[in-house]
């Protein structure tokens, strides 16, 4: 374990390293989220054993806080890419009743498909200003939806684990 001014104490944990420090914003339904530091494995595939560095926890601090201060920009751009892939990957499936065997589910607009992007798996703040946002996507629980942000700006968004 190491104790961080920011973070508190930084511990392994199920997925990796994790901090005192959690993430909620009410789009989210202000749900109480992990937030690891650093990736889960390494280069060979084995879990991280050595916790984040002084200096790599202080450049993820920086990280986070500046996610954080363009949280309302941030969840604009998560909504539009979230829905850009619903109309993609998805809508041809779930609009047309002969496809699904369902009534379609008419999401015509980013607004009303928002209600399939709420709940966060976890976050995961990595080097090289670095996040990884895990959705659980209610369209799609088996893949779910990652984003990777760079420096504030959408890089990736896929399945988890396939940004």
């Amino acid at each position: 374990m190491t104790t961080h001014k920011y973070w508190g104490k930084v511990e392994q944990d199920w997925a990796g390293f994790s901090s005192d420090i959690t993430f909620s914003n009410l789009f989210f339904d202000e749900q109480e989220v992990e937030i690891f530091l650093g990736e889960e494995f390494d280069e060979e595939g084995e879990e991280m054993e050595e916790p984040p560095t002084e200096d790599q926890l202080a450049q993820f601090e920086e990280t986070y806080q500046n996610f954080i201060v363009n949280i309302e920009t941030i969840l604009e751009r998560i909504q539009n890419k979230a829905y850009e892939r619903y109309l993609k990957l998805y809508a041809h499936f779930y609009e047309d009743s002969e496809k699904s065997g369902e009534p379609a589910l008419n999401i015509g607009s980013v607004d009303k498909h928002n209600e399939n992007i709420k709940e966060i798996m976890y976050l995961r703040v990595l080097d090289e200003k670095t996040i990884k946002l895990s959705i659980r996507y209610k369209l799609d629980t088996e893949h779910g939806l990652e984003f990777k942000f760079v420096d504030g700006q959408i890089k990736n968004v896929g399945g988890i684990a396939e940004t």
